[in-house]
């Protein structure tokens, strides 16, 4: 097989067109066009063929190896790596598959020349070259530099053999593992290696290997120069791309752990509300049915009632909740949709805190029930965690007055006690800030989603007042959160 066409007596050669060569793939046994009688835009005369154009008188056919565009099989390697490019030779799926492929298809276009018995070295030569070319290439990911350099020794003791098109291959995939997986340093120098390998192959002919004259710039050889460059480069791109993904892949695995932990929280204050609220009404409920057992038997039993449907409200507000996050057994299509509370819910919450603290008072001002959902959960979860401080800290014998008013602007919540008669002026809840318990944390967590806020503190009729504002409306440029409808 010739290294190379003649060269046109002008200097210049008429080649496919680029785009040619990487969408055709030839098969190697596909025979090259019919040599063109004179000079024209046709393809190339056929490289294996004895006659070649004549040159004018005086002028020097110089034979230059590399024929990359006309020959099939460097058709083959050409397309080869573009796709390599495209795989992102990362086929997780099927791991090897990945690793024996490439080898065993660098087998299989280096056997060409073990084909050509003419010139050629013979076939167990060059089976035993295509698989020293191959089997290296099974460790290309771990130490894909010594890979690279192995495949280079192996196509240097190649070229007197007249086998380096078929083989060629296995280097051009050492060199793109180089680029994906080694620094830009040793990339450079294995780049060097390649334009020093290539440049003096250029420099030979295959006849006697003796040193050529290069009188002009060779094109198959710039092309050939060319395709190192961007195979280096397409791993070099790979490498680049593939840490692109790993740093999404990680930033994706973090949001998502920051999106799970804000969702336990989210449950955790939501239990904390139901169950803290309904304990603190059953405990005041059954600490005066306790009592009532022995003065007045009929109102004793009507307390236990109370003291069972609370605990059953409760049940029924942790299954949905649980069956939001899917923890209950109940199927999620099979159960029943229901609306979270809203401010039309405070009735029906202050009359269950009048079962355990007759005094318990509500003013409303302003139309409540025109605002969004999530603002009225809002609210109704600080009332409702306001009240069980009340009921928790001042007992069932203190007097406590709830006050919601709404306006264009803003809604306005104040939950105040006048403490424990036995123990007016002391405080048993800290400042306020909540860093003894979630109560006070998850009444400013659910202002601050409408840019409100809460403040608790002591009052001067010896109890605890807790004050709340949030906007009626959402922030310019955002969308309060409304919670979705839960199974019942």
């Amino acid at each position: 097989m010739n290294l190379g066409p003649a060269a046109h007596p002008r200097g210049r050669r008429a080649e496919p067109p680029a785009r040619e060569a990487l969408e055709t793939v030839t098969p190697p046994n596909t025979p090259a066009p019919a040599p063109a009688p004179a000079p024209s835009p046709d393809p190339d005369p056929d490289p294996g063929s004895a006659s070649t154009p004549p040159g004018r008188a005086g002028e020097r056919v110089l034979r230059i190896p590399g024929p990359l565009m006309s020959d099939p099989e460097y058709r083959v390697i050409l397309s080869l790596v573009v796709r390599l490019a495209s795989w992102r030779m990362a086929d997780r799926a099927h791991p090897r598959v990945r690793r024996w492929g490439v080898p065993v298809l660098c087998v299989v276009l280096g056997l060409p020349p073990a084909l050509d018995t003419s010139d050629g070295p013979g076939v167990p030569v060059a089976l035993a070259l295509a698989a020293a070319f191959a089997v290296p290439l099974l460790w290309r990911e771990r130490a894909p530099l010594l890979v690279f350099a192995v495949t280079t020794a192996v196509l240097t003791v190649s070229f007197p053999l007249d086998t380096v098109t078929g083989s060629a291959t296995a280097w051009v995939v050492a060199l793109y593992q180089v680029g994906r997986r080694e620094p830009p340093r040793r990339l450079a120098g294995a780049v060097v290696v390649a334009l020093v390998w290539i440049l003096g192959w250029a420099f030979f002919a295959r006849s006697g290997h003796q040193l050529e004259q290069i009188t002009r710039p060779d094109v198959v050889t710039l092309l050939t120069v060319l395709l190192l460059w961007a195979c280096a480069g397409l791993g070099l791109a790979s490498r680049l791309v593939n840490a692109a993904l790993t740093a999404l892949e990680k930033e994706r695995d973090q949001q998502a752990r920051l999106a799970a932990a804000q969702e336990r929280a989210r449950v955790s204050r939501e239990m904390h509300d139901i169950l803290g609220h309904t304990l603190a009404v059953v405990v005041g409920l059954a600490d005066g049915a306790a009592a009532l057992t022995r003065t007045d038997p009929g109102r004793g039993a009507d307390t236990l009632r109370v003291i069972a449907d609370s605990g059953r409200d409760a049940l029924g507000e942790l299954r949905r909740l649980l069956a939001v996050i899917g923890e209950d057994d109940m199927p999620r299509d099979e159960a029943p949709l229901a609306p979270q509370p809203g401010l039309a819910d405070l009735d029906a919450l202050m009359e269950r805190v009048r079962g355990a603290c007759p005094t318990a008072t509500l003013h409303t001002e302003g139309d409540l029930t025109a605002l969004s959902q999530g603002l009225q959960l809002a609210v109704y979860r600080i009332v409702q965690e306001a009240l069980t401080n009340s009921l928790k800290y001042a007992g069932t014998d203190t007097t406590v007055g709830v006050s919601v008013t709404a306006d264009a602007h803003l809604v306005r919540v104040v939950v105040e006690d006048t403490g424990p008669p036995h123990a007016a002026g002391t405080d048993r809840r800290g400042d306020g800030s909540g860093s003894g318990g979630r109560g006070v944390v998850g009444m400013r967590q659910r202002a601050a989603l409408y840019e409100g806020s809460v403040s608790a503190g002591p009052n001067t009729r010896g109890g605890w007042t807790v004050r709340a504002r949030l906007r009626t409306t959402p922030p310019t440029g955002t969308t309060a959160r409304t919670p979705k409808e839960s199974p019942a």
